[in-house]
């Protein structure tokens, strides 16, 4: 992998992810929030309803060496139905590296469900290892098979800026990774609760109407800062990450 701004250099993921140090860019009221996303050039999150089939061994590495560096990670309901997560570090010694960082062993685990409409027969939720957090406007309660799991309801909706004050203030949650989907990552956006975006750009085409990288998010120019820009000569991927430029 090649850096191409903002000093040209060989580098890898682990590399790049390395010097970042996002836990100590906390707010006092909520975490400090990041996203991932691969895209096609086409402007799609996902290939046949999937976003597995965008990206390489490349984006994925670069998933993983994002989640070494965050308390929790978190997902919408619909991309816990579409990928069925299992254990978010499942490397023991990326999970040890955490550990020597200060970070939790497994990062918390953050699903935003508003009908508790999940796949409780997904390994998340079956073979334990790490912690479950799901906030839910439901009433309803996990199965019993779900272990390690706890539950914040919110009346009515999820409201994400108290979720997100609830995770630094009650859970010690410093830096947060979203994985999605687009409607989450929108309405992230939206109530302005992100900081940056790592996106993933893939030289594929989908086709068809699949969602892009938000969903719902209202019309109005947002600016970004790039902050730097890596390029994958192997399968012709760009990496880029994005600072947002939040209202003073």
């Amino acid at each position: 992998m090649r850096r191409l701004l903002p000093d040209p250099a060989e580098t890898t993921p682990a590399e790049q992810v390395a010097v970042l140090d996002l836990v100590a860019a906390a707010l006092d009221a909520r975490p400090y929030v990041i996203t991932n996303f691969a895209l096609t050039l086409d402007g799609s999150a996902t290939i046949r309803g999937r976003s597995g089939p965008i990206g390489s061994s490349a984006d994925t590495a670069m998933l993983v060496a994002l989640r070494t560096t965050v308390d929790a990670v978190m997902i919408g309901a619909g991309t816990m139905r579409a990928e069925h997560y299992g254990r978010v570090v499942g490397d023991p010694a990326k999970r040890q590296r955490r550990e020597r960082l200060g970070l939790p062993h497994d990062p918390l685990m953050v699903i935003v469900s508003g009908s508790l409409d999940l796949p409780w027969d997904a390994p998340l939720f079956t073979a334990g290892g790490g912690r479950v957090l799901i906030a839910t406007a439901s009433e309803s309660d996990p199965p019993p098979t779900a272990t390690s799991v706890r539950v914040v309801r919110h009346p009515g909706r999820v409201d994400l800026a108290a979720l997100l004050e609830h995770l630094r203030r009650e859970r010690g949650v410093r830096a947060l990774l979203c994985e999605g989907g687009p409607t989450l990552h929108g309405q992230l956006i939206e109530a302005g609760l992100v900081d940056e975006l790592f996106v993933t750009h893939a030289p594929k085409l989908a086709g068809g109407a699949g969602p892009g990288l938000v969903v719902g998010l209202s019309a109005g120019e947002r600016g970004l800062e790039l902050a730097w820009l890596l390029d994958e000569p192997r399968t012709g991927e760009l990496f880029a990450r994005y600072r947002v430029a939040h209202p003073r």
